[in-house]
């Protein structure tokens, strides 16, 4: 074997291995989401009882319906405000404050969560003393998922806005366009991928947080991740395995659907500037 061939395999060999390692408990949890056994290690045989018993689970559906809700309020939040924030550092090279700017914006994403959650407990308690609102619950969560989001929004963004060509906005300017219409009707456009891809991953990251959840949730106010996090410190439950089996499945679906909509749209955007090339 040459020392080509031998590299060849040797990647495939660790690439093989990376995939494994990623994707193998998840196909063991999807396994044993039709166990008829509540122990996970015995195998009993194949049963949907787990996923029958599912509509009957109030705390998990109340948690569902929440952190779905949580998770989209921030994905669009997190969207207007990553947009406007990465216009800002992008299309404005210098401004008073714009090193302080862009320190804050990036902050969550290197700051542990730990700290994240545990600064804005204890703001949000000092406001709740001060005025008597918010309580923690709902709005607190979001604000803090909120935070968190608009970070990895303006990075996604950002890198997108830095690609584009100036001299479209400039063209568009020469035919008359206020800035407004400049960025609403060229700019706006041409990122709407990295609009997407920005409102999906935050939509992720929200809805499977757990420790900015555990800090700034309150009484009657459980996402999904912690109840399965509660329940998993008790012991295995089946019914997990079957909640996490479903968001599997509507994630991965998701992702089969944004990926050819994407490649779509960038198989039309090719056909479009060759057809200009060519005219």
């Amino acid at each position: 074997m040459n020392t080509a061939a031998f590299n060849k395999l040797f990647a495939r060999g660790w690439l093989s291995l990376g995939y494994a390692f990623l994707y193998l408990p998840i196909l063991a949890l999807i396994v044993f989401s039709f166990n008829d056994s509540p122990l996970p290690n015995v195998w009993r045989g194949f049963t949907l009882k787990w996923y029958a018993n599912l509509p009957n689970d109030r705390e998990m559906l109340a948690g569902l319906w929440l952190s779905l809700r949580i998770a989209f309020f921030t994905a669009c939040g997190s969207v207007v405000l990553g947009t406007l924030a990465a216009f800002t550092l992008v299309k404005y090279r210098r401004f008073t404050g714009r090193t302080a700017f862009s320190g804050m914006v990036s902050a969550p994403l290197v700051m542990p969560e730990v700290v994240v959650g545990l600064s804005l407990l204890l703001m949000l308690v000092s406001i709740q003393r001060a005025i008597g609102f918010p309580e923690r619950g709902l709005l607190t969560i979001w604000l803090g998922h909120l935070l968190l989001g608009m970070a990895y929004a303006t990075v996604v963004i950002q890198a997108r806005l830095q690609d584009l060509n100036p001299q479209l906005s400039e063209a568009a300017m020469d035919l008359g366009a206020r800035p407004w219409q400049v960025f609403t009707l060229v700019t706006l456009p041409m990122i709407a991928q990295s609009l997407a891809s920005a409102w999906l991953l935050t939509f992720t990251i929200s809805l499977d947080d757990v420790v900015l959840s555990a800090f700034l949730s309150g009484p009657g106010a459980t996402t999904m991740p912690l109840v399965i996090f509660s329940r998993a410190r008790l012991g295995l439950d089946p019914s997990v395995n079957a909640v996490a089996t479903l968001i599997v499945l509507v994630v991965a679906i998701g992702v089969v659907l944004a990926s050819y909509m994407i490649a779509r749209a960038e198989r039309r955007r090719a056909r479009e500037l060759a057809a200009a090339g060519h005219a």
